[in-house]
């Protein structure tokens, strides 16, 4: 969780000169995030994604940042088929913008794209990013809209992952997973709200805390914790062993 480019391989920035014949070509095959097992999330994106993962807090210091957890094994996606379908309701907006992201340079934000990403093309497939004339095309535009907002909501959510943290509410936390007789996988290096130390905060400080939305954030995360049996199933349903699974969760989890 310590980088932005979990799914990207060769990010450059989009320029005409390198990519003024260049097309992309959208698909709904999502294999490039198939050996992830979190990704960031943006606060405004809580209340779709807590019916689904479970959301937890990942970094320290000033760089903790919300993740939904995709798996409970190493390099492995639980929501992308071996079709490479995306197996749920809501994808996360840091799915959503790839192969584009944007690199920082001094005082100014880049757009770059993902050559590796297998729409990515110079044979006419998809929508071009420039066009006839030179310019970014109104392709390009709207990717752009969808970066300028991706990155107006991650200061948001610093912002509110600051907060948190200066009122103390984060603990580790550690989720074990048992497959029947088989192998056990433990999940760590995430942090959740301690749920006693929320209600323990000063009622005025509680009322903020309401006022600017964020008490529906941490409620909303606290509740997403119960997809962390959803990802049982997951893995039970990979690992072809019925009902041998089960989710033991310590600490936070309870």
């Amino acid at each position: 969780m310590s980088t932005q480019l979990l799914i990207y391989k060769t990010a450059v920035p989009v320029t005409r000169g390198r990519h003024g014949d260049c097309y992309i070509e959208g698909s709904a095959d999502y294999g490039f995030s198939s050996e992830v097992n979190s990704v960031p999330l943006m606060a405004v994106e809580f209340p779709q994604a807590a019916g689904e993962y479970p959301i937890v807090f990942a970094g320290s210091g000033s760089e903790i940042v919300p993740a939904v957890i995709l798996g409970v094994r190493g390099s492995e996606n639980l929501f992308v088929s071996g079709e490479s379908e995306w197996k749920a309701k809501y994808i996360p907006a840091f799915v959503r913008r790839y192969p584009f992201v944007f690199a920082r340079e001094a005082d100014r934000f880049l757009l770059c794209v993902d050559e590796e990403y297998a729409g990515f093309n110079r044979d006419g497939r998809g929508l071009r990013l420039f066009g006839e004339d030179g310019a970014p095309t109104p392709y390009v535009d709207n990717v752009l809209n969808f970066l300028k907002e991706y990155q107006a909501q991650f200061l948001r959510t610093q912002r509110f992952c600051a907060r948190i943290g200066e009122l103390g509410l984060l603990e580790p936390m550690q989720a074990q997973v048992k497959t029947g007789d088989g192998p056990s996988f433990s999940l760590s290096g995430f942090m959740a709200v301690n749920r006693d130390k929320l209600k323990a905060l000063p009622a005025e400080t509680l009322s903020e805390l309401a006022k600017t939305d964020e008490l529906e954030l941490l409620y909303l995360h606290l509740q997403s914790m119960r997809n962390f049996e959803g990802l049982r199933d997951r893995l039970e349903h990979r690992l072809h062993e019925g009902d041998g699974a089960r989710i033991e969760a310590e600490g936070a989890l309870n």
